[in-house]
């Protein structure tokens, strides 16, 4: 005896959207059959958006769709942590739906409180989509490797900032010139803020962390540095060090506590992460006895992430069941945060001076007072009659204590412009 399709209704019919419908209802249905939309909703009904709604039941209310009897599982492709999302998803729970999501924001901030309420309905949360699109790192961590103990996580989650960093890298241009173009291919928002900023990968990262090392996302706790102050001479410097920058989130274990980071490091050139190119995703796992893993593939876009979605509801078909995160929320608490700013590691420095006498005494001077010890140090060529680049290496030190050096550094009149600090990594 067949199965009744399972019954969804959709919350947004953007870019994810559109690509679910087409494996649902599309010229390549793969969904055809098990899946069937009973209705949908967005921000406006009469949008052209390249594909036909009008044999779906419209609602003008999300939580309304979310509620709807007729509905099984909820599937909110909206975004944002607040709002229509948030009030819609706790609705469709308490009405006792299942509830698909591809809202990183929503679980990175409110995922503790979310997973409660689905344990309290007996209800499944679940969201393969929320993190690097098309590949399967969710389903990966709560199954594939459900069995190890993963010491670290670390990855290029953020497509558009690939992007930008490898095109400025192959093509000496600047990052507002990139970003742009970025915006141009639709690669960008047209608001870029959360992308450049790291907020978005680091919104991922603490969701990966969640998963990886116990307890609930925690997106304050994650360290975030951008790459808007990144130049072609850094691109440039790093090639001559045999290294490529990328903005890489990582969650590791430190002395039993979790250290979560979102900033551009130095990474060798074969690295995988270092090798992944334009708006592609890298994620590599470590973990005990697997060694390990990296997994490659595209981050965003229609195909990926509507089949990240769809792997979900397959799952939600066969009756899957699994905690929202590592755990049941009750005893779930999870390693404690490492404190910020605890690391370790060699630095990447680039300094704007004015070209006059002592200035790199003066730099030199106060680094030896923090002790801070030079490992390389390079003064690039003249870019202008008053300005000079110098780039230099460290050896291994804590970063707050170069952080320290390089704020009494910057205050030194013949610095024009604010430090920028890179860490080096293996």
């Amino acid at each position: 005896m067949s199965k009744k399709p399972l019954r969804i209704g959709l919350a947004g019919l953007g870019t994810v959207g559109g690509g679910l419908i087409a494996l649902i209802d599309g010229a390549d249905a793969t969904l055809a059959g098990q899946v069937e939309i009973v209705g949908v909703t967005a921000n406006s009904r009469s949008r052209d958006r390249g594909f036909d709604i009008s044999k779906y039941r419209w609602f003008d209310d999300a939580a309304a769709l979310a509620t709807d009897p007729e509905v099984d599982v909820y599937v909110e492709l909206m975004g944002g942590s607040d709002g229509a999302a948030k009030h819609s998803v706790e609705a469709a729970l308490k009405a006792g739906k299942n509830v698909v999501t591809a809202n990183k924001a929503l679980l990175a901030e409110h995922g503790l409180a979310l997973a409660a309420l689905a344990e309290l309905q007996g209800r499944q949360l679940r969201y393969e989509a929320a993190v690097a699109g098309g590949i399967p790192i969710i389903k990966a961590l709560r199954e594939g490797l459900s069995a190890n103990r993963i010491t670290g996580i670390a990855g290029i989650l953020n497509g558009t900032c690939n992007y930008i960093l490898t095109t400025m890298e192959s093509t000496g241009r600047t990052f507002g010139d990139v970003l742009a173009e970025a915006q141009r291919l639709g690669y960008a928002e047209a608001d870029p803020t959360l992308d450049v900023s790291g907020a978005d990968a680091a919104h991922k990262v603490s969701i990966l962390a969640a998963l990886a090392f116990g307890g609930a996302p925690n997106y304050a706790g994650v360290q975030t540095q951008g790459i808007q102050e990144i130049q072609p001479i850094d691109l440039e410097a790093a090639r001559g060090l045999g290294r490529r920058i990328r903005l890489v989130a990582r969650a590791v274990l430190v002395d039993g506590a979790v250290e979560q980071t979102v900033r551009p490091l130095l990474l060798p050139a074969d690295h995988p992460i270092a090798r992944a190119e334009g708006p592609l995703n890298a994620v590599v796992v470590d973990g005990v006895p697997i060694g390990r893993l990296t997994l490659v593939g595209r981050g965003a876009g229609a195909g990926p992430t509507a089949s990240a979605v769809a792997a979900d509801l397959i799952d939600l078909i066969h009756g899957d069941e699994r905690p929202v995160f590592a755990a049941p929320v009750a005893g779930n608490a999870g390693p404690k945060a490492a404190a910020p700013g605890t690391g370790r590691s060699r630095f990447y420095v680039r300094l704007r001076v004015a070209d006059r006498p002592g200035v790199i005494a003066a730099i030199t001077e106060t680094l030896a007072r923090h002790e801070v010890s030079i490992e390389s140090f390079m003064q690039r060529p003249i870019e202008s009659a008053a300005q000079v680049p110098i780039i230099l290496t460290t050896q291994t030190c804590d970063e707050a204590i170069i952080a320290r050096a390089l704020s009494e550094i910057a205050s030194l009149p013949a610095v024009v412009e604010a430090p920028c600090l890179l860490r080096l990594e293996d």
